[in-house]
Order: C-alpha cells, then structure tokens, then sequence
C-alpha cells in the first residue's frame, strides 16, 4: 500500500470517483452509473497506462485544486478544460489537454473550468486507492454508493493513490471533441402516444438545455409535446438515454444516474454513439433530433468504438 497522497485545497463543483460503472444491479434499484463522457474517461487513463476500468476523478464546470502532499506521479487531464500546474519551484504551467504531466511532491494541479462543456476527468499513473463497491467506485450520489460514503469530494479530504510505476516518457493524443450539431434517436416505447403534429415539432425544432441538469438527468425547453393517450404509465425499466415526457409536455432526458423505472411516457431515447455529446451539452445549448433506424445506430456505435480505439492506438511519445 502507498503512502502518496492528494490534499484537496478546492473541492470543485461536482467532483467524484467514476469508472464505467457497476453492472448487474438494475434489478436492485441501482443504476449502473459511471463516467458521464465514455471517450474522454478512456483516453485519461489510456495516456497514463492504465486500465480501461481504473478510476479518475470526474468534475463538472469546475474542478478540483489538489497539492500532492507526498510523493510523485504522471497525470492526464481530458475533456475541454483550461487548468495549471503550480509547481514548487513557484513556476506555473498552463496545462493542455489529452497530454501527460509529472507531478512532484508539492506541486498543484488546479483544474480551473470546463470550456463550453460540462465535464472533464483527471487520471493519474497507477489509479486512485479508492475502496469498491460491487466491482466499482463509481459514486452515485443520490443513492450514497460508492467510495466516500457516495459523497462528492469535500474540502481538506485525503486522497490516497496508488504507487506509480515510474514511467519517466510523456505522451499525447490527438483527439477532437465532438462539435454540437444534430443529437440521433431512436423512436422510443411510447412513440405513438404523441401527436403527428408534435412528432413533426420534436425533429423541426430545437430544444434548449435548462439549468435542471445534472448527471441524474438533462431537462429541455421548447415545443411541449401533445400527449393524445396517456400521460402516465405502468411504471417499467428504463434506459440511459431515454427522453421521458412528462404532463407539461417538456422532454426530460435521463442520464448516466437515471432511476432504474419510470412512469412517463418515452418518445425516444438518444443512440450510444451520440451520448458523449450530448452530455457536454451546458445550460441554454440548443438541441435538434434526428430520427434514425435501428440498424445505422449499431452501425453508427460501433464506429465510435473504433474512433476511441485509434485514438488509443495513435497516442504519441513527447520530450
């Protein structure tokens, strides 16, 4: 066991363990959870040799300021985040994205904002000494599971890390962050509650992200949706990405910590290829749907794999 650790001077907005979640326990009532951005959570741990289900540190608009204490270690900061390292020789390093740093007993990292996003991660060589709760330390907040008493971050907390392996080379990715353009769906189970009129409405028009987000799920604003059956339904299982409507006809979509069932109806619900994007999307974004087949989706999700997949292949050595 190492004895290397963080001190967290800020704690950050949002600030939590995450992996890819835990699986195998919807029929308990807990959601899978897990990182909100597959992609960039892949690639922070990628750069530093790590696994693909070691945890980071996921944050939301701003992130934490952490001294490490004691020892050393290589760190990644992914996502679209403007952030520096104070070193302890008092020089300052404006920190780029998708590249490896070193960190040295003393020195800080300070993740500042996100930039026209809502989440970045932080991994570092080896992982976080983070306790597990049915194979994952995810946190999932509402339900207080996870690491932390499934508690965010808090101010002058200890966090232990692994003991590194003392990879002395720095690497880089080339990687380019999805722009904000036409978020894909498939029709959903309830699709033929709703009006023609409204089905035109929902794909010819945008949708604005409100302020009620969080990683529990993304409230919209526009055109409400004309419900001509049922407003309510037999509660059933849901799915990350479904958009439920409830009665004022305003979509709610559910994220990565959804409820595990839902009693509205659902009109569609977002492709897997498309879901990294959308959940970068912050406050008054505008959002157009486009409706798309069952078999372009699998299509469309597997080439995002291999997108992920390449962009590991292709990280690169730096001086």
């Amino acid at each position: 066991m190492s004895n290397y650790f963080f001190e967290v001077l800020r704690p950050g907005i949002n600030t939590t363990f995450q992996d890819k979640g835990r699986f195998h326990m919807q029929h308990f009532g807990v959601a899978p959870g897990g990182c909100m951005d597959l992609k960039s959570f892949l690639i922070a741990n990628a750069l530093v040799g790590n696994s693909s289900t070691e945890g980071v540190i996921e944050f939301a608009y701003q992130g934490p300021l952490l001294k490490l204490v004691r020892g050393k270690t290589k760190i990644s900061i992914t996502g679209n985040v403007l952030f520096q390292i104070n070193k302890l020789n008092t020089e300052t390093i404006n920190g780029e994205c998708y590249r490896t740093y070193d960190l040295n007993e003393g020195d800080e990292i300070d993740i500042l904002a996100t930039k026209r996003s809502a989440y970045g991660y932080m991994a570092i060589e080896g992982g976080f000494q983070v306790k597990s709760f049915c194979k994952s330390v995810s946190i999932l907040g509402r339900a207080e599971i996870g690491p932390n008493e499934g508690k965010k971050i808090k101010i002058n907390e200890k966090i232990n890390i692994k003991r590194n392996r003392g990879i002395k080379r720095n690497f880089i990715a080339k990687f380019s962050n999805n722009n904000k353009d036409s978020i894909r769906v498939l029709k959903g189970p309830q699709f033929d509650y709703f009006a023609k009129e409204s089905h035109k409405d929902f794909f010819s028009k945008d949708y604005k992200v409100t302020n009620l987000t969080d990683r529990m799920g993304m409230r919209l604003e526009g055109q409400a949706m004309k419900n001509v059956v049922s407003t309510n339904i037999r509660s059933e299982g849901i799915t990350k990405g479904a958009i439920q409507v409830p009665a004022d006809g305003q979509p709610i979509i559910l994220l990565t910590d959804y409820p595990t069932i839902g009693g509205y109806p659902k009109i569609a619900n977002i492709i897997s290829a498309d879901y990294d994007k959308l959940v970068q999307m912050t406050p008054s974004d505008k959002i157009f749907f486009k409706l798309i087949e069952l078999r372009e989706a699998e299509q469309l999700y597997k080439e995002s794999l291999e997108y992920i997949s390449k962009a590991i292949k292709n990280i690169k050595e730096i001086n």
